[in-house]
């Protein structure tokens, strides 16, 4: 019994070492996107319609099922750019107001990477893409503290297993 607990131990230990989280693995793969010829008032209905507050603005491809990401845009655009000056969104597209040449991160990118762009960027979300740039998901803080607070149980479930492990070896 003990050479099994042990070597069942040693085994977990030798796959995870080593081997980085990448963000293709945490990424949403439910996008919302819209074309920068879409209507902001059609913008503005989807996000409350889906309940999300970032859009990725593709440009579409034939056989692709996103496109390539040109730009986003987020609630606080269309709240500072439009609302706040009194413009009329019904005279807009996505194209007048989305930050154009988003930051992108590779879906094989480790997470560890796309976090240092966030934190020097000062972004909560990016486009995650993959082959020949096309759009595969987006990566938000959320999905990092959710990967984060599973791995934070993995640690307690080691504390647990030591004891138990503890347990039978002494018994």
């Amino acid at each position: 019994m003990r050479s099994q607990l042990a070597g069942a131990a040693l085994g977990e230990a030798r796959y995870n070492r080593g081997s980085a989280m990448n963000i293709g693995k945490i990424c949403k793969r439910q996008v919302v996107t819209v074309t920068a010829r879409t209507d902001l008032v059609a913008a503005a209905e989807l996000m409350r319609e889906k309940h999300v507050g970032y859009l990725i603005v593709v440009e579409p491809e034939p056989r692709v099922q996103f496109g390539r990401p040109i730009g986003v845009l987020t609630d606080r655009d269309i709240v500072i750019s439009i609302v706040a000056r009194s413009a009329d969104p019904t005279l807009l597209t996505v194209g007048d107001v989305m930050t154009r040449e988003p930051v992108m991160v590779d879906e094989s990118d480790p997470v560890e990477a796309a976090l240092r762009t966030m934190r020097r960027m000062g972004l909560r979300r990016l486009p995650v893409v993959g082959a020949r740039g096309m759009l595969v998901g987006v990566l938000s803080l959320d999905d990092v503290l959710d990967m984060l607070a599973a791995e934070i149980g993995d640690l307690s479930g080691a504390v647990r297993n030591e004891q138990r492990i503890e347990g039978v070896l002494r018994s």
